[in-house]
């Protein structure tokens, strides 16, 4: 769901270990980043049980990634796909603490 405008929109996200990011794009075929998130910005991340992604395309798919200056609302293709990418996205932001230790 987008930051500004409350809307959905589908979203090709990249997940670099080594950059310690998520960046995400237009779509696939896209070079122009969208935007990113830095794995040192998560709070949380979590399944969206109190449904506050409105009107989201799939409830029982989405999930939040949570950082310092918004909450990402995010829809994943399957339930499997949602609980790599949120396993994926923990580890690379609990990854980047033992970084900093």
């Amino acid at each position: 769901m987008g930051g500004k405008i409350k809307t959905w929109k589908k979203r090709w996200f990249v997940f670099d270990q080594n950059r310690r990011t998520l960046t995400y794009f237009a779509d696939k075929h896209e070079t122009k980043m969208k935007g990113v998130i830095y794995f040192q910005a998560i709070e949380e991340v979590y399944y969206d049980h109190l449904k506050n992604a409105h009107k989201s395309p799939n409830p029982s798919l989405t999930f939040s990634v949570k950082t310092h200056d918004r909450v990402y609302y995010m829809v994943a293709p399957s339930p499997e796909a949602m609980r790599i990418w949120m396993d994926v996205i923990v580890t690379g932001a609990e990854g980047h603490m033992h970084f900093m230790v």
